[in-house]
């Protein structure tokens, strides 16, 4: 890989639908020369695949919430896998080792909903104690 690689795979973190002809000017290659880098790039594994991230409108203007979660001693892990599966709001779930069970990544509308969402993770799903920290802004 050289600099031109580096350059064509930052264009790429940020827009991976640019047309291989703007993403040549952007790197100062020819539209040709710069389809087959990305091709050599995905046959030497270096991108290993393309995919979206689907956004829910009503998460405009919401919390992010980091969630650590311990469980209950008497909790299952499958149930409360099962459990908050079911919750629209826990977009991700990491069953974690070191002193917490889990670790839920949850997008909520406001701190009440974020309440809310706690309070059904001790009531419903068997956890215990939770440390919950929100997300700023990505960078």
């Amino acid at each position: 890989m050289d600099g031109i690689d580096h350059m064509i795979l930052g264009e790429l973190r940020r827009n991976a639908r640019i047309p291989f002809s703007a993403l040549g000017r952007a790197v100062g290659l020819s539209t040709n020369a710069t389809a087959a880098r990305v091709r050599r790039l995905e046959r030497d594994g270096v991108i290993a695949g393309w995919t979206i991230v689907e956004t829910d409108p009503a998460d405009e203007g919401g919390l992010e919430a980091i969630v650590d979660v311990r469980l209950r001693a008497d909790v299952d892990y499958e149930h409360f896998t099962a459990a908050v599966g079911s919750i629209p709001s826990i977009r991700e779930a990491i069953h974690m080792t070191g002193p917490w069970d889990y670790l839920l990544r949850a997008r909520v509308r406001d701190p009440e909903a974020l309440d809310a969402l706690l309070r059904r993770l001790k009531r419903d799903c068997g956890v215990e104690q939770t440390q919950t920290r929100i997300a700023l802004r990505r960078a």
